[in-house]
């Protein structure tokens, strides 16, 4: 079933959750905070968003279906992160209390839980989210209730909400700079692959204007549904089609389909190299194949050289395992958890007004290097890279945008870019 086909019930259940108002939503309080009964006067705050001596937290991630592959390592990361701010005294004096559900990669499923989080559970914010399906699912909900959704990963741009803040790279971030990466390499023919939903169509659309710009000819495009494994035909057609490269906008177990059936057509790095933007240092193993010279555009590799990185993968490391990997995603959640703690120290409240008119300039030293958060779009500022993948399925970095890039998810300082053009 593709992706499309999933939100047909999600529009009874996005009108009834909108109706509703979390306690957190705005900085209004909540008549059923005094009915309640549980205000604990003695630790309460100034703040009238958040009383007691602990903040309520949301963390919504699948940890089982198609993309229990790739969203447990962000749960785990925000859990590395909640502790460690617990550690240091939690956020204004409060620890945080984490509440968690399971996304079970559905996009409606998200939807329903994150009304849940936010208005029965009335957490002050939800972290979490993968694909792009997921997330335009929670959008309506978390809007609805005003609440505020941290979504860690890459995506296909062209959104801001003042109730969501991207963490993850937005498309002139990671896309774009992959492109440019193809155009030094000399490529002249590209082959596009990804699962049938809207970030790898999305993606694709703005791929293919760019690739104009670049003298660079799109051969092919085929999508799988994401919840498909089998990618023989399309794979068949990749080999005919002999591309420079392919780029990979697949998601999830389904690249384990993509990978297995890429080997057994014979292509590999020397022929016809795949780019790839999520397969990380926590999939890669898990394809079953040799992907070494395979490469992948993201914004953080394990492999970057920065005391934060290496105080991160030891933290991570001593609580989950010596061979546990860190990968672009987990650590964009890890960083999302810091960015809020700042934003709610320098609004002094964890009102979702006051948190954004404080979001702007936010600032953290973060494992891919320092990030900083744009109050207009919710953004931040990220690093672009490129990683090939060596035997022992870590990323080399082999390219760089040698500094943070600032985030135009509407692309509007992309004069090629035309939303109208398909």
């Amino acid at each position: 079933m593709s992706m499309k086909a999933q939100f047909r019930p999600l529009v009874v259940a996005v009108a009834a959750l909108s109706l509703f108002a979390a306690a957190c939503g705005s900085d209004k309080k909540s008549s059923s905070d005094s009915a309640s009964g549980t205000k604990d006067v003695a630790a309460a705050s100034s703040d009238t968003c958040v009383t007691g001596s602990s903040v309520k937290l949301g963390f919504l991630n699948s940890t089982s279906g198609a993309m229990a592959i790739s969203e447990q390592t962000v749960r785990d990361s925000l859990m590395l992160a909640a502790s460690e701010i617990n550690a240091g005294g939690g956020i204004m004096g409060k620890k945080i209390k984490f509440i968690e559900e399971d996304g079970q990669s559905e996009p409606t499923v998200f939807a329903e839980k994150i009304g849940k989080l936010l208005t029965e559970d009335k957490v002050a914010a939800v972290f979490g989210g993968w694909t792009s399906a997921s997330r335009k699912a929670m959008l309506p909900v978390v809007e609805g209730a005003d609440g505020l959704l941290f979504y860690p990963v890459q995506y296909e741009g062209l959104e801001a909400s003042k109730n969501i803040y991207y963490t993850g790279a937005t498309t002139n971030q990671q896309i774009i700079p992959a492109m440019d990466f193809l155009k030094s390499k000399g490529v002249k023919t590209l082959f596009l692959a990804g699962s049938d939903y809207v970030f790898p169509r999305t993606a694709n659309k703005i791929i293919k204007q760019y690739a104009k710009v670049l003298g660079i000819q799109i051969v092919g495009e085929e999508y799988v549904p994401l919840t498909s494994d089998d990618w023989t035909t399309q794979v068949a057609k990749i080999a005919a089609a002999k591309p420079d490269f392919v780029f990979n906008t697949i998601n999830g177990s389904s690249n384990v389909g993509f990978i297995k059936a890429y080997h057994e057509a014979g292509l590999g790095a020397t022929k016809s190299p795949i780019i790839s933007v999520s397969i990380a240092e926590e999939e890669a193993p898990a394809m079953g194949v040799n992907l070494t010279g395979q490469y992948a555009a993201w914004n953080y590799f394990e492999s970057v050289k920065s005391p934060a990185n290496t105080a991160f993968i030891k933290a991570f490391q001593a609580k989950y395992g010596t061979n546990r990997v860190t990968s672009d995603p987990m650590e964009a959640a890890y960083t999302s958890l810091y960015l809020y703690k700042g934003m709610v120290e320098k609004a002094k409240s964890f009102c979702v007004d006051a948190v954004n008119a404080s979001s702007g300039g936010v600032s953290y030293a973060a494992p891919e290097g320092t990030v900083v958060v744009n109050g207009e779009n919710h953004h931040i500022a990220k690093t672009g890279l490129i990683g090939q993948i060596n035997a022992s399925n870590q990323f080399d970095v082999v390219w760089s945008s040698g500094k943070p890039i600032e985030p135009d998810p509407f692309l509007k300082g992309y004069p090629w870019w035309n939303p109208n053009q398909g």
